[in-house]
């Protein structure tokens, strides 16, 4: 099958849809940067997921006035569009796209579903230990899930720059470290909520450390499954 080319003018931006017998495409150049755009044939299932998972829970933001929660859906779309431009160049995996995508419906699913009057953030999954630490609750799962993700990302970015035969022990500590980064960034925007936005029912100090200390978990989690699978990869 020949391949066919449609071109869209959107003001600075030119949209090119591509398809072949292998795959379908978007390339977006823009006139100025002259910067590019691919969705692979294989991701659209995770852009559609997640650009829908947008959409549901930014129409439930709106309607409920919840402005603290507008202010992630639109940092998690900078992220998203990130992601995006940078597709072509850093060849994202699948798997790493959707544990973005699950992170990001898991946290608005945080605050936008109410179970017994109260948000799913705030929900007890296994009562572990009680006040004023409220452990195990499904936003530390979240921290712990996300920042793993975050973690795991760091190493995606960093594996290009990589020797072929790395000192793991040394990397290990940076792409810990990184992911750490990635959750200490995150709790400087939710800093800048709670001073843009009053009662965003963020949390104290206590909160902020048992974020931390979730992020920390998820993040060594994520280089042990690393390790797991480069070693795996190795004795192939």
């Amino acid at each position: 099958m020949p391949e066919q080319l449609t071109k869209a003018w959107c003001g600075y931006l030119v949209i090119n849809f591509r398809l072949t017998p292998h795959k379908i495409a978007i390339f977006i150049y823009s006139k100025k940067k002259n910067s590019s755009m691919l969705i692979k044939r294989e991701q659209w299932p995770v852009f559609t997921v997640h650009t829908l998972a947008l959409i549901v829970f930014t129409a439930i933001f709106v309607l409920r006035k919840d402005y603290e929660f507008l202010l992630y859906v639109a940092v998690i779309l900078f992220f998203m569009l990130l992601v995006l431009f940078t597709n072509h160049k850093v060849e994202y995996p699948n798997a790493l796209l959707w544990g973005l995508a699950i992170w990001s419906i898991m946290h608005m699913s945080g605050s936008g579903i109410y179970i017994g009057g109260k948000k799913l953030y705030d929900t007890i999954l296994i009562p572990i230990i009680g006040e004023p630490y409220s452990v195990f609750k499904y936003d530390q799962l979240a921290h712990i899930f996300g920042f793993a993700v975050a973690t795991y990302l760091s190493y995606i970015l960093l594996k290009p720059s990589l020797s072929k035969e790395p000192k793991w022990r040394s990397l290990s500590i940076v792409i810990l470290m990184a992911g750490l980064g990635f959750g200490a960034l995150n709790e400087i925007i939710e800093f800048f909520a709670t001073v843009l936005i009053p009662n965003t029912g963020v949390g104290g100090y206590v909160n902020t450390a048992i974020d931390l200390v979730s992020n920390a978990f998820g993040a060594a989690a994520a280089v042990l499954y690393i390790l797991a699978k480069e070693s795996k990869d190795l004795n192939k």
